[in-house]
């Protein structure tokens, strides 16, 4: 859980950088694709996390 709370607090950043720097509209591509590959993982995560649990 901290390196997903870790790679979001580094997207945000990134995208701020990125959106308030000139020039450096690369940042903010590059927060947003870490962003969507942070919601991937956890997504998976939390589908393979479910499959674990017996059914009562």
């Amino acid at each position: 859980m901290s390196l997903f709370l870790a790679l979001i607090i580094v997207a945000i950043v990134l995208g701020i950088i990125g959106a308030v720097a000139d020039g450096l509209l690369f940042l903010l591509f590059i927060g947003i694709v870490l962003l969507v590959a942070d919601l991937i993982y956890i997504a998976m995560r939390v589908r393979r996390s479910a499959h674990r649990r017996p059914v009562r």
